[in-house]
């Protein structure tokens, strides 16, 4: 394996799942005869949303974080909190009448109660309540667990709304400083959970309570995973190199690639170390960066077995290989760091346009593929729980940041305040 090549594994390999489940945040049962998500506009047209004032010491925090959160979720209209809705006459809870000429479709009503929160979405068009519910916000104002709650609330509120539920209530792991470290949604609360100053590519395990990640030792590299305190067991020994660690979709196992001077390869381990399986036939080639179909049954990776890193798409025991996409003439010969959409339909990856790395996604089932990103290099791209939203790795504002993109609209939102942010991992959905 070259030199140059081993130095574009470990620089560019890594990816993608946080934290157990919310207690008191239940899953979402609709009110029998009330339908989920609102009826509004034509042609697709966005739900304007108004939030309303909430009273009590925590109640201005709670609208904010809510308001922000429907607003980076890319599927409302949030109109601003000095929207002027006039009180309501007579005994309707709301100005129906008002609100429809202010362009509002929903008003979301939130009232603090002890150890919780009632939530309220009223329908403008139909004049009637659409959905209530009463949910708790553990620890006190501003804590973690207060803020998770919160952004639970905004995903249970989008939910209702558009019938898609939120990704406010996940957070992501990242490499900077040569740290693993936590970040929520919103760019809020980031946390070291390791004190490594050579550590790479966190991903989650499914149910969301630990990373995986690898680490650079004197006799190779390793691959550890860690609780979300930082409580870390190692799975794999340092011998030769052991990067881009990903947790199989059952939590089961990690793939990851081992290489030595005979190539690099794909393997699996037991999430709780012992053998390896080979999954990969690389023959002598280097094969790195697996993600996995969310029914395992099929595997993404880089690869340099045509001569150039470039991205596969094969049966998950590493049989059946072939390129992902045909490389048109303007293409240059280099993709890798792929990851495989929550839903199943489609792939993003990091593309050398112009000698620098752009994020570009490929839908499977016609193999079209979109450039993502233009400004700057924008590298390792990894999803987000709704598979509508990506992480990308990006020096649009000349420090290296963290960017979320929405593929719909191509918006960006910078989410790291901090330099050399990169190999993002999103966590899955942390309430319901």
């Amino acid at each position: 394996m070259s030199i140059r090549f081993r130095h574009s594994l470990l620089q560019y390999a890594g990816r993608a799942l946080l934290l157990s489940l919310l207690a008191g945040t239940a899953s979402l049962r609709a009110q029998p005869g009330v339908r989920l998500g609102l009826i509004y506009g034509e042609g697709g047209k966005r739900p304007g949303i108004f939030v309303l004032p909430v009273a009590g010491a925590a109640g201005d925090s709670l609208r904010t974080i809510v308001m922000r959160d429907l607003d980076f979720g890319d599927r409302v209209t949030v109109l601003p909190k000095m929207t002027a809705l006039p009180s309501p006459a007579g005994t309707a809870p709301i100005d129906y009448a008002a609100a429809a000429r202010l362009g509002i479709n929903g008003v979301v009503q939130l009232s603090l109660v002890a150890g919780g929160v009632n939530i309220v979405l009223y329908d403008v068009a139909a004049k009637q309540v659409l959905q209530r519910k009463t949910t708790s916000l553990p620890g006190g104002p501003g804590s973690g667990t207060w803020r998770l709650a919160a952004h639970g609330v905004s995903d249970l509120s989008e939910e209702w709304i558009t019938g898609e539920r939120g990704i406010a209530a996940s957070r992501l792991a990242y490499v900077a400083d040569g740290r693993i470290w936590l970040i929520d949604s919103d760019g809020a609360n980031p946390v070291a959970i390791t004190s490594s100053a050579r550590a790479l590519s966190p991903n989650f395990h499914p149910n969301g309570q630990s990373v995986v990640y690898a680490t650079l030792e004197p006799a190779g590299s390793a691959l550890y995973v860690t609780d979300l305190h930082g409580s870390s067991r190692r799975v794999v020994p340092p011998s030769g190199l052991n990067i881009s660690p990903i947790f199989t979709p059952d939590g089961a196992g990690i793939a990851y690639a081992h290489g030595d001077d005979f190539g690099t390869e794909l393997y699996v381990v037991g999430a709780g170390g012992g053998a390896s399986r080979r999954i990969s036939i690389g023959r002598g080639s280097d094969n790195t960066s697996p993600t996995f179909s969310p029914d395992g049954r099929r595997i993404a990776f880089t690869s340099g077995r045509s001569g150039r890193p470039d991205v596969y798409i094969a049966d998950q025991d590493g049989t059946n290989a072939d390129v992902l996409a045909a490389l048109s003439s303007s293409d240059q010969a280099y993709r890798s760091s792929p990851d495989w959409s929550p839903d199943g339909r489609a792939i993003v990856f990091q593309s050398q346009l112009g000698g620098r790395f752009q994020s570009m996604m490929i839908t499977l089932r016609d193999r079209a593929v979109k450039q993502l990103t233009t400004e700057g290099a924008n590298e390792d791209p990894a999803w987000a729980p709704d598979a509508r939203h990506v992480v990308v790795s990006s020096t649009r504002t000349g420090a290296r940041q963290l960017w979320v993109l929405d593929t719909e609209t191509g918006r960006a939102r910078q989410l790291t305040a901090a330099g050399g942010a990169r190999l993002a991992a999103w966590s899955p959905r942390l309430v319901r």
